[in-house]
């Protein structure tokens, strides 16, 4: 599924949520934290549904015919409770596993950039390295253990400090200029980091650590929708792959 180029990525008509801090889509969240009303369709059309509207959060850039060639059939199975442990979510909020690789989920994911638009631009644009190599493929997927470095001068939340009065600005001795976080408006409610992935401020980089995986009480993969939701869409294209 491609986003439709005539229609506003943000519409708060349609109401479709995406992977940015923008704050019609954070108004599109509130509006959206209910799950919807399916009394009046089949299951099909709960299916249908579910997965157009878990597909405009989780890579609305990439083509049906992408996304089929990374999704498996096979989830994890351990979802029981044991010995009074919290059970897992239901495995099926892992569907979308695989895009969490994906070169730009993961500098979006880690806070370098505002929207998966922007994480996009920024490795088309040669921002990014992967284990120190330039890596201009946004669909590039990563292994376990990869570092994904982006240049600290492209990343929207970093605005270089004016020096401190009496501070030499030219001369041999003089290092880069620090740089200082300054975070968007809006963007508090989307600043944290999933547990599979280590990221280091400092150096602007992050370590992929592992896939996304289900724990007691949560899941890994952070979404707006709920597991049933993921259930629905995991049926449908389980049922119509080829």
């Amino acid at each position: 599924m491609v986003r439709n180029s005539t229609i506003p990525v943000y519409s708060l008509r349609r109401q479709m949520l995406r992977m940015s801090w923008n704050k019609y889509n954070l108004f599109n969240t509130t509006q959206r934290a209910r799950v919807p009303n399916v009394a009046n369709k089949t299951l099909y059309q709960q299916k249908w549904a579910s997965k157009k509207d878990t597909r405009s959060y989780h890579g609305d850039q990439i083509t049906e015919r992408q996304w089929q060639s990374m999704f498996k059939t096979r989830l994890p199975t351990a979802n029981t409770k044991v010995g009074g442990v919290e059970p897992h979510p239901p495995v099926f909020s892992l569907t979308f596993a695989e895009m969490e690789r994906r070169l730009d989920f993961i500098v979006f994911r880690s806070n370098f950039a505002p929207s998966i638009y922007a994480a996009r631009q920024l490795v088309g644009h040669g921002k990014v390295t992967v284990n120190g190599k330039p890596m201009p493929y946004p669909s590039h997927r990563v292994t376990d253990g990869d570092i994904i470095q982006v240049d600290p001068t492209s990343v929207s939340t970093l605005k270089k400090t004016a020096p401190k009065e009496g501070e030499e600005e030219a001369g041999a001795a003089v290092t880069k200029s620090p740089m200082e976080f300054v975070p968007k408006p809006f963007s508090q409610p989307f600043l944290f980091v999933p547990d599979y992935l280590e990221v280091n401020y400092n150096t602007c980089s992050t370590c992929f650590l592992r896939s996304p995986i289900s724990r007691p009480g949560k899941t890994e993969i952070p979404s707006p929708f709920p597991p049933q939701m993921h259930a629905l869409a995991y049926e449908f294209y389980a049922r119509n792959r080829k």
